[in-house]
């Protein structure tokens, strides 16, 4: 009795999908919506025809069930974000695939920062910037756009830029990271990626991915390339192979949050740039979210609104020339930003509202 009350409850607000074959009728509830730790009911029912032989319920491609037709799914095992809930039925020399699906949102909405600026410095207003990384005192840095992508090494204090390679004009080029002395660059649409060794910016390999659409932002942790395609996943790549192994759904309390773009490790949290946070009444916000690499929540959004707005007041900026560029000095603790064609750099301290 108490089970039964329990999933009455858990099904009070439900999805359905049914399906009837041959005299057979099924239906698969789950929870609609649900909070990240919390259980989630999924129950499967069949309306019509004989005794079926058994089913099955997966979560993600992951059996949930053993021989049981209701179950509660712990969130946390899946992380927040949109899971696809399939049910296989089966019955005399047939089956049948019933599919449904439960959002997870995050338990608590995300803490929001302001900044100070710290320092000030030139940036190359002809940098459509896409990537952007500090190493051994010096930015290294990709742009964008067909006919005028490039990988660059920075002088910091000054902006010069040092070193300098052009990507093939068929390639529109997009964010890069530094892992053991070789610089790994994304490209947009072309689902291919390029290495070059560090000191001598040559390119030594490629490779592909397969899964995600784009590339837009990429970072590392010790033994991964962590990749943003512009929607609200994060992929996680095989540092040997670049291989896409994995990915991570990002969401807050209340929404799913897309158009992810670059991104950087810092303190073992994933920094993006939100492209485009708000385009309302034309007005364009420039946030940052921090991530937890784990579970996909956002748990900190910092407002850098009056960056752009510095900038925009000693030039013209397009709709497009947004912030897009963090690095991360992880020696001396120092947190860099700016954006595309921006002509400063800023040295931020963030600061918890």
């Amino acid at each position: 009795m108490r089970v039964y009350t329990y999933f009455a409850l858990a099904l009070s607000i439900i999805t359905i999908t049914s399906c009837s074959d041959a005299g057979y009728k099924f239906k698969l509830n789950t929870s609609k919506k649900t909070t990240l730790g919390k259980k989630a009911a999924i129950k499967f029912e069949q309306l019509k025809g004989d005794k079926i032989d058994s089913v099955q319920i997966y979560v993600d491609n992951k059996r949930v069930n053993k021989n049981e037709t209701s179950v509660a799914i712990n969130t946390a095992d899946f992380g927040v974000g949109k899971h696809s809930v399939t049910a296989l039925a089966f019955y005399p020399n047939k089956s049948k695939k019933i599919n449904n699906s439960i959002e997870i949102l995050a338990k608590e909405a995300p803490a929001v920062y302001s900044y100070k600026i710290v320092n000030t410095f030139p940036h190359d207003k002809d940098a459509y910037t896409q990537g952007l990384e500090y190493k051994d005192g010096f930015l290294y840095e990709t742009t964008g756009r067909r006919g005028q992508s490039t990988l660059r090494k920075v002088d910091l204090k000054t902006g010069e830029v040092l070193q300098k390679v052009d990507l093939d004009k068929k390639y529109f080029g997009e964010g890069m990271t530094i892992l053991n002395n070789k610089i790994y660059w994304l490209t947009w649409q072309a689902r291919k990626g390029f290495v070059y060794d560090l000191d001598t910016f040559k390119q030594v390999g490629e490779f592909d991915y397969n899964n995600s659409n784009e590339g837009w932002g990429l970072t590392h942790n010790d033994a991964e390339l962590i990749k943003s395609d512009g929607t609200n996943k994060i992929w996680f790549l095989d540092a040997k192979n670049q291989k896409e192994k994995r990915n991570i759904q990002v969401y807050t309390h209340d929404r799913s949050i897309n158009n992810l773009n670059e991104i950087e490790l810092i303190n073992g949290k994933i920094y993006s740039n939100w492209w485009y946070t708000d385009t309302s009444r034309g007005k364009i916000k420039s946030t940052i979210v921090i991530i937890n690499p784990e579970t996909g929540v956002v748990e900190g959004l910092i407002g850098l609104d009056g960056l752009r707005e510095i900038v925009s007041k000693e030039q013209k900026l397009d709709s497009d020339d947004v912030l897009n560029g963090i690095a991360y000095d992880t020696e001396n603790n120092r947190l860099f930003v700016t954006g595309k064609h921006w002509g400063k750099l800023f040295e931020i301290e963030l600061i918890k509202k």
